[in-house]
């Protein structure tokens, strides 16, 4: 190795915001440093957004096209609302990741790879009769090759370590001179590293070691020869951590519960994208937080209704093709009018369709997707961290109006990541159950004047005993009724009680003047995108403003006068056009669409150049 450069030899430029993508085979552990950089970026004061991107394909042969996996990051100060449009910088650990992500690239981007991985036969799985590296076909972006796995093995020759373990810290290797390159600190990384691989310390500390020799490495070498600090985002004092959308959806329903202070039971079955709400849930298993793994998706949703029954704060997760198998529980649920929480976690369908990439199609499954009159209440999350918040709000709306609520995230939000400030208890919202009468004038469907919410009343309650079940009730007694208009009143009071979720739903917030020429509406995980674009247009001098929708049924009462007061409405979605199908049916009105599919989020280069088309700009 050189003698250590002095810092004067080294540019450091201060950059708002960079994004960064590592790609490389599943086993490369792709998703393990993603995580540990982004963790690190936190630390170190950093805004950030993620985006983990798994391949479809499972167990796809090693080295080839299909089986490569990838994690974005974008990260620096509170410009980052996404993560990141082309990165700035790729990592990549083989050939194969090299081709599969040199499409989305700009000129003069980074290029980090590992040199040692590139040889003939891996090149020729990822399609290439020339090594890349060397051939010039890479001339307009900065291409540094580095042998991971010799230098991991000479920095590792001495650790007892097996050869194959040895070539697994390879990964590390390369995080520690990305490290180096955005001044990130090593020590909570370490801490990290200790923490994942407790049960094989000789792993740990082989990983750690490996990290510090990659750090050192850049630090020593004349090949790199410029850093970046990036500037740091103006944070709200408070407590933070880096949640995933299901993590925070997973603490918000344990929240819930506490505030309601009731037991939660989670009853769900596995599911990508969904699984790791369960498994979050799962490792805060106590008397308080009941977690039932069911044999099915029918399973899980009737433990949901039999746990709300019984008084429960009751959840279940699940993704488009475990949505479709509960609906008709649900309608148990509606027609028995308890309080419950679904989270899908969208997914690209149809059918198995694409597992592990995004979509927004559920949207209409969601709300229209059951038999017989049967309305419930739809609200969509905006990012990883508004998880916490919309699933917050929706038990809160379910147990005021006792109604089964639908939550819809999506594998983007699910699986990104975002610092999420842990709300003081004083900054909760207060949940409110309709009260009990006295016994003597206890009737299971009377209904409050409010809310038309029914009493939560549940078994062993001395005086409260009633029927309960999937056929009509009489209003009022409860009794099983086959009358006819008994019927239409209790479908007509079911309806009215979800549209009475719109006096809930505060104005509609406009970001930009409140009419004008183009307005931007989104719902869901498009918010990023789109608040970034409308801001880059706007200081373009475009007139455009932006509006985003937490509730998707019932829409807010003023979003129709909104709509109106601008030309034009643009609504990027995630699908082919779903909430404007449904804008149109309810408003009369004929929104423009930005539509994509194709298993990857919308960013805001898209949503930018769909603007400026609308509004005949350069």
């Amino acid at each position: 190795m050189s003698e250590p450069r002095n810092d004067k030899n080294v540019n450091v430029s201060e950059l708002s915001s960079v994004t960064v993508r590592f790609a490389g085979d599943s086993g490369d552990g792709i998703q393990l440093v993603g995580s540990q950089f982004a963790n690190a970026t936190a630390v170190a004061g950093n805004d950030l957004s993620t985006l983990p991107d798994y391949p479809a394909e499972i167990r796809a042969p090693a080295g080839t096209l299909a089986g490569v996996s990838g994690f974005q990051i974008s990260f620096g100060d509170d410009s980052v609302l996404t993560p990141g449009n082309k990165p700035n910088v790729l990592m990549v650990m083989n050939p194969a990741a090299l081709a599969v992500n040199l499409k989305d690239l700009d000129k003069g981007t980074v290029i980090l790879a590992n040199s040692d991985a590139f040889s003939q036969a891996a090149l020729a799985k990822a399609g290439y009769t020339s090594n890349p590296l060397e051939d010039g076909s890479l001339g307009n972006y900065r291409v540094i090759g580095v042998p991971a796995n010799t230098l991991t093995e000479n920095a590792l020759k001495d650790s007892g370590l097996t050869q194959a373990q040895i070539i697994k810290c390879k990964n590390f290797y390369l995080l520690g001179i990305l490290f180096w390159m955005y001044g990130l600190p090593l020590g909570p990384t370490k801490e990290r590293i200790k923490s994942k691989f407790s049960k094989v310390p000789a792993l740990a500390a082989a990983n750690a070691k490996v990290l510090e020799a990659g750090y050192d490495y850049a630090e020593t070498t004349e090949i790199f020869d410029a850093r970046f600090q990036l500037k740091k985002s103006a944070v709200t004092p408070g407590k933070y951590r880096n949640l995933t959308g299901n993590e925070a959806a997973a603490y918000a329903l344990i929240t819930a519960a506490k505030l309601l202070k009731k037991k939660l039971f989670y009853g769900s079955y596995p599911i990508t994208p969904a699984s790791e709400i369960l498994h979050t849930l799962s490792k805060h298993r106590a008397k308080d937080v009941v977690v039932f793994q069911a044999e099915d998706e029918i399973a899980a949703m009737c433990s949901t209704v039999g746990a709300a029954f019984g008084g429960n704060l009751a959840a279940t997760g699940t993704s488009g093709p475990g949505l479709s198998l509960k609906i008709e529980a649900i309608g148990l649920g509606v027609i028995a009018e308890l309080p419950m929480v679904i989270i899908d976690v969208q997914r690209g369908g149809p059918s198995t369709g694409l597992p592990t990439k995004t979509e927004q199609s559920d949207l209409l499954q969601a709300v229209y997707g059951r038999h017989g009159e049967c309305p419930l209440v739809v609200m969509a999350a905006a990012s990883p961290a508004d998880c916490f918040n919309t699933t917050l709000e929706a038990a809160r709306i379910a147990v005021k109006y006792m109604t089964p609520v639908i939550v819809l995230s999506n594998s983007y939000l699910s699986n990104g990541s975002e610092p999420f400030r842990i709300p003081k208890l004083s900054e909760l919202p207060k949940f409110q159950a309709s009260p009990l009468p006295s016994p003597e004038k206890f009737q299971p469907f009377m209904r409050d004047a409010q809310t038309l919410a029914r009493p939560w009343a549940w078994p062993g309650l001395k005086g409260y005993e009633h029927r309960i079940g999937g056929l009509e009730k009489l209003d009022g007694t409860g009794a099983i009724s086959y009358d006819a208009q008994n019927h239409e009143r209790m479908t007509e009071l079911r309806a009215q009680k979800v549209a009475g979720v719109a006096k809930e739903i505060p104005p509609t917030k406009i970001y930009g003047e409140a009419e004008g020429e183009l307005l931007v509406l989104g719902w869901g995980s498009t918010y990023g995108a789109i608040t970034s674009a409308v801001t880059e247009a706007r200081r373009a001098g475009l007139k455009v403003s932006s509006a985003h929708i937490r509730h998707i049924f019932p829409l807010p009462s003023d979003l129709e006068a909104v709509m109106r007061r601008f030309r034009k409405v643009l609504v990027p979605e995630e699908n082919t056009g779903q909430l404007r199908q449904l804008l149109r049916s309810e408003y009369l009105l004929a929104p423009l669409g930005l539509n994509k599919v194709q298993g990857q989020p919308l960013n805001a280069d898209e949503v930018l150049a769909k603007i400026k088309a609308i509004l005949g700009a350069n």
